[in-house]
C-alpha cells in the first residue's frame, strides 16, 4: 500500500519499501525486476510472519528477528558474554510480575511489543509534530495546513511525482481521517491518530486498508485486479524479453488462479482483495513464544528461568546479524 513518510511539517513524496507488516510501516514503491521472493507477503496484514527469515532449527535469525523485533542488528558485533549480559536484562524487562520466571503469556507478550515498537515511535513523533502546542487533539485542517498547505501557494498546483496527484493523495488521506475519527467530532485523539496512522493494526479501519490496496494495484480503474496487476505490483520483469521470468513469480500467477481469484473470473474484486491480505487468524508470536519454550525449557515446566535463557543465547540473540538496526546498544537500556 503506498503510504508516504510525513516529515516534520512537509510530505516526502518518496514513498518507502516496508519489510516486515507489517511490516511494516507500510511504506512501499514501484519495484524493478530485482525483486526478493514472495512480495506479496508485504501486503498481507494480518498473520504476518515476524520475520522474512527461514524459520528452522539451524540458523536462528526468524528466533532473534522475532524476539528483538527492532532491536537485533548488534549483535554480530558483540561477545558471547557481553550478548549473555545484555539479554539477561531483557530477561529481568520480560518477568514483569518479578518470579525469576518467564511464562508463556510474558514471553508471547513481549514478542509483540517488539514487534509493534516502532509504531508507538512513530505516532509520538508525528503527534509532537502536527498537534497544536494549546490542544490535545488535532483537526483536519490542522494536519492538512502542515501536509498539504503546499498546495494553497499560488506555485503549489497539482503537480505529479512518479504518477501521484497531491490532490488524489489529499482527498484519498482526508478519506483515512473521517475514519480514524470515531466519534465525529471533527478532531482526532492521539489513539484516533494512531488508526489514521497506522490502518491496517486498528480493526475498524481494516476495510479502508483494502480498499486502499485494490486503488493501488488497479491500474486500469476498473475497480478490480487483473493478472498482470497482480504480478505488476510485486515484479516489474526483465527488460530483456528473452530472460525467463523467475520461478516464484511463475508460482504467484499459480496462485492467483487457484487462491486468490476465487470465483474464476480472471479478477480479484473488493473480497477477494480482503481474502489476501486480511487471512484468517494466526498468531505468529504465540507460535513462537511456545517454540522458545519448547527448545529452552531444560526442566520441562513450561516456564522459563533466567539461566535456561543465557544458557540458549544463541536462540534467542545469537551473534547473527539481522535486517532491523539500532538495537541493543542504545546506552540508556544497557
Amino acid at each position: 500500500i503506498h503510504f508516504y513518510k510525513r516529515v516534520g511539517d512537509t510530505l516526502d513524496m518518496r514513498p518507502l519499501v516496508t519489510v516486515a507488516l507489517s511490516s511494516c510501516l507500510w511504506l512501499s514503491i514501484s519495484h524493478g525486476a530485482s525483486l526478493d521472493t514472495e512480495k506479496d507477503h508485504d501486503r498481507v496484514i494480518h498473520g504476518k510472519a515476524l520475520s522474512d527469515k527461514e524459520h528452522d532449527d539451524y540458523d536462528h535469525e526468524y528466533d532473534h528477528d522475532a524476539f528483538l523485533g527492532d532491536e537485533a542488528s548488534e549483535f554480530d558485533d558483540l561477545t558471547p558474554e557481553e550478548s549473555q549480559r545484555r539479554l539477561g536484562l531483557i530477561v529481568d524487562k520480560i518477568d514483569t510480575d518479578n518470579d525469576g520466571q518467564v511464562s508463556m503469556d510474558e514471553l508471547q507478550k513481549w514478542i509483540k511489543f517488539t514487534q509493534t515498537r516502532y509504531i508507538g515511535e512513530d505516532v509520538e513523533r508525528q503527534w509532537e509534530s502536527h498537534k497544536p502546542e494549546a490542544k490535545e487533539t488535532v483537526n483536519w485542517g490542522e494536519y492538512r495546513h502542515n501536509v498539504y498547505g503546499f498546495l494553497d501557494d499560488e506555485d503549489g498546483g497539482d503537480e505529479e511525482e512518479q504518477g501521484f496527484s497531491y490532490q488524489q493523495m489529499e482527498a484519498r488521506d482526508n478519506r483515512r481521517w473521517v475514519l480514524a475519527d470515531v466519534d465525529k467530532d471533527g478532531e482526532l485523539t492521539k489513539e484516533e491518530f494512531q488508526a489514521f496512522l497506522h490502518p491496517e493494526d486498528a480493526d475498524h479501519m481494516r476495510d479502508i486498508v483494502v480498499t486502499e490496496t485494490l486503488e493501488d494495484i488497479d491500474k486500469d480503474g476498473d475497480g478490480k485486479i487483473n493478472m498482470d496487476e497482480y504480478i505488476g505490483d510485486m515484479y516489474r520483469g526483465d527488460e530483456d524479453v528473452t530472460v525467463d521470468e523467475p520461478d516464484w513469480v511463475t508460482s504467484e500467477r499459480e496462485q492467483f488462479e487457484k487462491f486468490r481469484d476465487r470465483d474464476g473470473d480472471g479478477l480479484m474484486d473488493l473480497d477477494e482483495v480482503k481474502a489476501w491480505i486480511i487471512p484468517p487468524d494466526f498468531d505468529h508470536s504465540e507460535a513462537e513464544a511456545k517454540h522458545l519454550i519448547f527448545e529452552s525449557d531444560q526442566d520441562q515446566d513450561n516456564l522459563l528461568t533466567k539461566e535456561e535463557i543465557l544458557d540458549k543465547y544463541d536462540l534467542f540473540v545469537g551473534s547473527q546479524a539481522t535486517d532491523f538496526g539500532e538495537a541493543l546498544t542504545r546506552h540508556d537500556e544497557f
